[in-house]
């Protein structure tokens, strides 16, 4: 067997899982607010995401462990090259779980106010964060002989800087629809509302996203080659189309659904794109990171593979049972209970 295809295909799922998990917790730390007209609607948002967050941020533990184990060199050369942008994610999610856990450590509105405001504002950030780390690796770095050659204002580029809004386009949708039925009452409609009012926007960010890596990106090269891959595209957009029409169906469940299965294969489009890279280069494909000259030995990803076919389903297990404990909007003795509220 291949381990090191296989390392890059569970790579890829892992931090794609991380992207449709996260994602919604993040949009709702970002967006809820405008959902919630008051601070009894605020509590229902914040104790929406309680008890998901943390558990949806293993995956990311899980995926930068991964890209350490089986990349080592990837590993070394993120957080060498992009260390600034790595630390100010790291930092806004730090920010963001402190803000859920103390929202509701004291009445005083101030306190309440306070919290809220760091909410969004790191959720924001990491959303954007993310998708200019990633829109950056998608259309590859300045890698050259002697490593990366370029700037921290230069992975703001138009493309990077349109890849972290359409991050935080998918969240916001994601997010409102996860509101729409997680919490009860107006709220819930205002929530729906702002999803279907965010779709359009978003429908229009993933094509000018498409036609912008099409044109500009190595990303083509593969789906040119291997003209199945083309089904991971146009599956993003139909999911998002099928997120809009159960939506308008008064179906929030299968929406959410919907657009988590968006993300995923909008996610799986970027990752087919620069394989066999993980790092590709912008200069000469010659200097690019590869699986094949970063993978680990063959025995280490050997091991892993083990590692991770006993403990995945663990993880998913244990995610689906927190989902299925709560799984109707909580009551409001139990937002009381939370200490989030």
């Amino acid at each position: 067997m291949d381990y090191a295809k296989l390392w890059f295909v569970l790579w890829a799922v892992l931090w794609t899982a991380y992207f449709a998990l996260d994602g919604f917790d993040l949009g709702v730390g970002f967006s809820g607010w405008l959902a919630a007209g008051n601070d009894e609607e605020r509590g229902k948002v914040f104790s929406s995401i309680g008890p998901f967050w943390d558990g949806n941020e293993v995956w990311l533990i899980t995926a930068g462990g991964a890209t350490f184990a089986a990349f080592p060199p990837v590993y070394a050369a993120l957080f060498s090259w992009l260390y600034v942008p790595l630390l100010l994610l790291l930092l806004s999610l730090i920010a963001r779980g402190v803000a859920v856990e103390f929202r509701g450590k004291a009445s005083s509105p101030a306190w309440k106010t306070f919290w809220e405001r760091t909410g969004a504002v790191s959720s924001l950030l990491a959303a954007l964060l993310l998708g200019v780390a990633f829109g950056n690796i998608f259309r590859g770095l300045e890698i050259g002989p002697g490593g990366y050659a370029g700037t921290f204002i230069g992975l703001l580029n138009p493309y990077a800087l349109l890849c972290g809004l359409l991050f935080c386009a998918f969240f916001f949708f994601h997010g409102q629809l996860w509101l729409s039925f997680k919490i009860e009452g107006p709220a819930a409609a205002r929530a729906a509302g702002l999803a279907g009012a965010a779709w359009y926007p978003l429908a229009a960010l993933l094509l000018g996203f498409a036609a912008y890596s099409w044109a500009a990106t190595g990303l083509s090269g593969n789906f040119y080659a291997r003209g199945y891959l083309l089904a991971l595209p146009l599956l993003s957009g139909a999911a998002l189309a099928a997120a809009k029409v159960l939506l308008a169906r008064g179906l929030p469940v299968g929406a959410f659904l919907a657009s988590g299965a968006a993300i995923v294969f909008f996610s799986l489009s970027g990752f087919a794109g620069i394989y066999p890279a993980l790092l590709p280069s912008r200069l000469d494909p010659a200097f690019s990171l590869t699986v094949y000259d970063s993978a680990s030995s063959p025995y280490t990803l050997r091991l892993m593979a083990w590692v991770v076919a006993l403990a995945l389903p663990v993880v998913i297990a244990c995610q689906l049972w927190v989902h299925r404990l709560f799984k109707t909007p909580l009551q409001p003795g139990e937002l009381k209970k939370s200490g989030m509220y």
